[in-house]
């Protein structure tokens, strides 16, 4: 298949009251290579200069920390992707037979490697919840994932928050309404519930309906573990499955692990003026 190319300038600008001592900022802004992306160029740039150190996480996430030397006034981090994806709109995932329906058991070294990634929290209402779309006592495990991906928005509306964090799946619940990286998170929680394996994505969404906007931000979604398929890519805030659309940056047992961005400054909470994030994502081609 043609894969679609996309160029990304993703920004992001912190403001201070005056000249503060910037402590190391991890970046989580490259993505890695893999069999529906391809990274054909990668630029990376802070002002004020920052050194770079490369490293991988215990995801093999690309992570870059910059160091700073002097203080600021604003910190301006700018990153320049060229990306292919060769994600289609609709995927046919090879799923193990033995797994294909619901309830299934993981073979013993894939469930010692998801470890937590299966782990749940303890709340009871979720739990509840979660399982109230187990059809029967043996249920298409796909079509099960696909009624709880959709059943996200039916408990929770998506509204924009600003507020730093990401609230709990019981909270999400409670409120019936969150964040994407909320409503990614209610799902995680309970494909977990379930005893199926979920990990946490950040990355890009490009809509087509968008690009006279020019302008989007970051988005959160969530991969679950199926035998023969791998990790199958579900966006519970736009009830979809599969990733093409999307450009994942990083992946992790939850949100807070994988924040594009992330660093402090010495001085008092009062120095921060705010910060601005900016992605515009042009399609090549």
């Amino acid at each position: 298949m043609t894969p679609s190319t996309f160029e990304i300038v993703h920004q992001t600008t912190y403001r201070f009251v005056r000249p503060v001592t910037l402590h190391p900022h991890r970046l989580m802004l490259r993505p890695r290579d893999s069999h529906e992306l391809s990274v054909l160029d990668f630029q990376l740039t802070c002002a004020p200069a920052a050194e770079i150190a490369w490293s991988q996480d215990v995801f093999g996430n690309l992570c870059a920390v910059a160091s700073f030397r002097h203080t600021a006034q604003t910190l301006v981090i700018e990153s320049r992707l060229t990306a292919a994806s060769r994600a289609r709109a609709w995927p046919v995932f090879p799923i193990t037979p033995a797994a294909q329906t619901y309830p299934f058991a993981y073979e013993d070294d894939a469930a010692t490697d998801l470890g937590h990634l299966r782990l749940p929290q303890p709340d009871p209402d979720v739990a509840r919840w979660a399982h109230g779309f187990v059809a029967g006592p043996r249920t298409d495990t796909l079509s099960l994932l696909k009624d709880l991906n959709a059943g996200v928005l039916g408990a929770a509306a998506y509204r924009v928050r600003d507020e730093e964090g990401v609230q709990s799946a019981g909270e999400t619940l409670r409120l019936a309404s969150g964040s994407c990286r909320d409503l990614a998170a209610l799902f995680i929680e309970a494909v977990r519930q379930l005893g199926l394996g979920a990990r946490a994505v950040s990355g890009y969404l490009f809509d087509p309906d968008q690009v006279e906007r020019q302008a989007d931000t970051t988005h959160a979604w969530a991969e679950v573990y199926l035998p023969g398929a791998g990790w199958i890519t579900f966006d519970p805030t736009h009830n979809s499955i599969g990733a093409a659309g999307l450009i994942p940056l990083a992946v992790g047992r939850a949100n807070a692990q994988i924040m594009p961005v992330a660093g402090s400054f010495a001085g008092a909470a009062s120095d921060a003026l705010g910060m601005d994030v900016s992605v515009k994502i042009t399609p090549v081609g």
